[in-house]
């Protein structure tokens, strides 16, 4: 049995930017629940070590105080991608006991066990991201596991993930899984397939539409009248349904967000606003971002292509017909914006005006279709203070240390695109 297990960041972390700007790979949502959570539930009795970029690491302990960030105990670890979608079936894959092993799938590591010798070398290296080279050396073995490799990815596999969460957290709940408040002449259909967490509350009028997949709803979560979620979905915990929104199959919409509108496959990250009508499709939005009214996004190209998409300055093709927005943390839009199929925006930027802007949109971008420049650095970190300080949430050195340093770090997207940086 291994003495650790140690959640690592490799180099293509970059293929999910801007997502990942702000946080490590494993704090993604997929489902209910996070990449980093999925693996906390498979190995609930084993030490979880956290491995960052350098420039996360404080921010990374700050939110997981009850874990080693870039630094690892113990005689033996299992070191596990951050990407990796871990599955009810992983731990059945991945063996804790045994030689030291190299698991693989095609060229991408899944996970290595390793100690002795081997394992000091790479407790050295902990300030640096690893490569297949840092585990090349054992003997390996190839696993069918799930690796995310585009944001895109996050939101395909979402519904599957809500099923599987929704069981992984239900399985032993014995009490009523309806804790909250359901008022007369709201719909549940399906019951056993809808999960209510204590505090929550349901109002006339709420079609909860399970037969095609569970609901999952945080402790108190609001779900305002006349609003209709169809399953598999989930809304987290404080987390406002407003009224007569449509929250279609495959959507996860994480703790604290307000959200109205019409949203089909997409994930909401926590903390970030679509209050207004406008339609929200085959989307990841990340942290404290604001959609503004009758803002809309196309998932789906004119002749049904596949949808290419600019990923850390690379268009790729995402090999898929239905990709749609992807925005960065502390990024905002006005009014009736709208965003073309498979559109990127970076973080902390401000997007507005009318037309369509580019399907590329560098962090800290300020204006639209007509005319873009750079959004400055101290209005943006003015505006974060005062956007978290409404949560009751402190904007804190840490906090503005991220801003100035991913600033630095995007300067090259500006520059490439002509803009101040």
């Amino acid at each position: 049995m291994v003495d650790s297990i140690c959640l690592f960041e490799g180099i293509y972390y970059t293929h999910l930017l801007p997502l990942v700007y702000f946080r490590p790979e494993y704090d993604l949502r997929c489902g209910i629940l996070t990449l980093k959570e999925k693996v906390e539930r498979l190995f609930p009795d084993i030490p979880l070590s956290l491995h960052c970029r350098g420039y996360l690491a404080d921010s990374v302990q700050k939110a997981n105080p009850e874990n080693l960030v870039n630094d690892i105990q113990g005689k033996s670890c299992l070191f596990i991608n951050g990407r990796v979608l871990a599955e009810p079936d992983f731990s059945e894959k991945i063996s804790l006991e045994g030689p030291d092993t190299l698991y693989g799938n095609g060229e991408s590591i899944i996970a290595a066990k390793v100690s002795g010798a081997k394992l000091n070398d790479l407790k050295h290296s902990l300030l640096d991201l690893y490569t297949s080279s840092d585990f090349n050396e054992l003997p390996r073995t190839e696993v069918d596991v799930k690796l995310i490799q585009y944001p895109w990815d996050l939101v395909h596999h979402n519904g599957d993930q809500l099923r599987s969460d929704f069981t992984l957290l239900t399985q032993n709940y014995t009490a009523d899984p309806i804790q909250g408040k359901v008022y007369d002449g709201a719909h549940l259909v399906n019951r056993e397939n809808i999960y209510i967490g204590a505090g929550a509350t349901i109002k006339p009028g709420v079609v909860l539409d399970a037969e095609e997949g569970p609901i999952y709803i945080g402790e108190n979560a609001r779900i305002f009248p006349n609003a209709t979620i169809e399953g598999p979905a989930f809304i987290g915990r404080g987390s406002w349904i407003k009224i007569g929104a449509k929250i279609y199959e495959n959507t996860s919409i994480g703790e604290i967000c307000k959200i109205g509108g019409e949203v089909e496959e997409s994930i909401v990250h926590s903390y970030s606003n679509k209050q207004h009508d406008g339609f929200l499709g085959h989307s990841y939005l990340g942290m404290w971002v604001n959609i503004g009214a009758d803002t809309n996004n196309s998932d789906l190209k004119n002749n049904y292509g596949s949808v290419k998409v600019y990923i850390n300055g690379e268009q790729i093709d995402s090999g898929s017909m239905f990709v749609g927005l992807t925005i960065g943390d502390h990024t905002k839009t006005g009014i009736n914006t709208m965003f073309n199929t498979g559109t990127v925006v970076g973080v902390s930027s401000n997007i507005f005006g009318g037309g369509f802007p580019t399907k590329y949109l560098p962090s800290f971008s300020w204006g639209g279709s007509e005319a873009i420049t750079s959004y400055d650095l101290e209005k943006s970190i003015d505006v974060a203070r005062r956007v978290m300080e409404r949560r009751k949430i402190e904007f804190s050195e840490i906090e503005e240390r991220l801003f100035r340093k991913i600033f630095d770090l995007t300067k090259e997207e500006r520059r490439k695109r002509g803009m101040p940086h």
